[in-house]
């Protein structure tokens, strides 16, 4: 028998529990009793004031829940589409360099001729306000700002009792590529050589002299005339005047702008002169037989490309693409208003040749055109003439002349599938600009100096020409309005390309420098 049956059948073991269940029965009830005792003198409001109680907390508990749960939602939806930091520091904490003020001033100094002195050179705007950061920041000045505008350089460094400020006037605008090579190189070794070499170094490249005499540019210019009368269709002997022409252009402007005259009118004055010797060849075709030989419209074209090469129209696409408007608009009138000093001296002769019954039928070029090998040959002609002209060095002459050989080639190749002349011109400084800066660091040379030779080959001489000989010739000033504006939609096409082809090789030639990006920064405007 189990212990549970036992248990249940055993009369003596039911008579033992029967007093354990009677006290537990008593204490149930007097616990019972002493309850309503207690609620006996309440209300009923204050016997429900607890549950009332309870359940506003529970109440206030799901409401603060659902509270948290919204703004937690709604910070999750602020981090997904807003930006909690700002793309540019709109007003950055004095950084303290730690320097003295002394060495505060050298490293200003230095930084700001360094800049004045790229702006002078040829370096657009952005190129020199990089450079002057870079300075800054090898020799540990960290709150440093620049603001360059055409004709100024200002530099501040922050300091926590009063700030160190100066500026500098651009007083001259001249390529020299051999100067601006060496001060790039400058910048390069700024950090590693010491702030009293470096400046000796500055003095020592502001005061070197020339790669090449005078007389070698001249001979480099008219090189490049004969190359250019040789690329839109003149033979051999269009090719010797166009040199004879070019240098007489350069030895007279010399002449003139060493007394003072304005570079408005010196280009006025170049134009001029090329579009004179034309009409004395017209007029010559009644006593020799060379109009065949030396078509005039090749003449004149040559001599305006030899006075175009000289503007800034590369630095001032790049300026207003970087994002400084105020530079860009100053460089794109200078440029404007320099190729209207051409145009003037253009309309100006052909005008005075139709008064004194010179026929101007000089539009129509005398010989076939070249083919692709002479082409490109002129091309890397031209390259290497206004290279040589801007007084770079020999290694960037010869990768310039490559460059404009290809140039040449490539616009070719756009025309003949089809392209117009603006299409042609943007992918052939599109393929320019793309090249130079992608081979630059290789080759040792500075991309700005490979790109300005490389298109010039293609600027708008000739369609300037056909402009104003279209408005003096028919008297159709819409016509040869619409033609200009042809004519400066090539330039712009050049610009744009050259710049495009910068930006598309930056991540073959490596990744861009931290102050490079923070110019870049500037030309997207506040988004980053």
């Amino acid at each position: 028998m189990s212990r549970t049956e036992a248990t249940a059948d055993d009369p003596k073991s039911h008579s033992a529990r029967t007093p354990s269940l009677r006290r537990r029965a008593g204490n149930a009830d007097a616990r019972a009793r002493r309850a309503i005792k207690s609620t006996s003198g309440k209300t009923a409001a204050s016997v429900a004031l607890p549950a009332r109680n309870t359940l506003t907390s529970a109440v206030k508990k799901t409401d603060l829940h659902q509270a948290t749960r919204a703004q937690t939602l709604r910070d999750r939806a602020r981090r997904v589409v807003a930006d909690l930091e700002p793309p540019v520091e709109l007003s950055p904490a004095v950084r303290q360099s730690g320097l003295s003020l002394e060495t505060e001033k050298d490293v200003l100094d230095l930084a700001l001729r360094i800049g004045e002195s790229m702006v002078s050179t040829g370096a657009s705007v952005a190129s020199s306000t990089t450079a002057m950061l870079r300075v800054g920041r090898a020799y540990g000045v960290t709150s440093l700002f620049v603001d360059i505008t055409f004709t100024s350089i200002s530099a501040t460094i922050e300091r926590e009792d009063a700030p160190i400020t100066r500026i500098r006037v651009v007083a001259l605008r001249s390529p020299d590529y051999s100067r601006l090579a060496a001060l790039g190189k400058l910048v390069s070794d700024a950090g590693v050589l010491p702030l009293p070499n470096a400046l000796a170094r500055l003095d020592s490249i502001l005061a070197q002299s020339h790669p090449y005499r005078r007389g070698v540019v001249t001979i480099a210019l008219g090189a490049m005339a004969a190359g250019v009368a040789i690329l839109v269709g003149g033979g051999i002997f269009a090719a010797l005047v166009a040199f004879g022409t070019t240098v007489m252009i350069d030895r007279t402007l010399r002449w003139m702008r060493n007394r003072g005259l304005p570079y408005l009118f010196q280009q006025a004055l170049g134009a001029a002169i090329a579009t004179g010797v034309a009409l004395v060849l017209i007029r010559g075709k009644e006593y020799f037989s060379w109009g065949q030989l030396v078509p005039p419209s090749v003449v004149v074209a040559s001599g305006i490309v030899v006075l175009l090469a000289g503007l800034s129209t590369v630095g001032a696409a790049e300026d207003a693409i970087a994002g400084f408007p105020l530079t860009a608009a100053a460089r794109t009138f200078e440029v404007v208003l320099y190729t209207a000093g051409i145009v003037i001296g253009v309309g100006i002769v052909l005008d005075f040749g139709g008064r004194i019954g010179i026929p101007l039928n000089i539009i129509v070029l005398g010989t076939p055109e070249p083919p692709w090998f002479l082409q490109m040959v002129a091309g890397a002609v031209i390259s290497a003439g206004w290279a040589v002209a801007s007084y770079s060095l020999p290694r960037t002459i010869l990768v310039a002349t490559g460059v404009g050989a290809l140039a040449a080639g490539a616009a070719k190749l756009m025309l003949s599938l089809g392209f117009g002349g603006i299409t042609s011109s943007f992918i052939a400084a599109l393929f320019v600009g793309f090249l130079a800066y992608a081979l630059s660091e290789k080759l040792g040379v500075l991309p700005v100096v490979v790109t300005i030779c490389g298109i010039t080959p293609l600027l708008p001489g000739l369609a300037i020409y056909r402009a104003m000989f279209t408005a003096v010739e028919s008297n159709n000033v819409l016509e040869g309005a619409s033609l200009l504006v042809g004519a400066a939609g090539i330039g712009l096409a050049l610009a744009a390309g050259v710049t495009l082809g910068q930006f598309l090789a930056a991540p073959i030639e490596g990744e861009m420098g931290r102050w490079q990006r923070r110019i870049s920064r500037r030309g997207r405007g506040s988004r980053a």
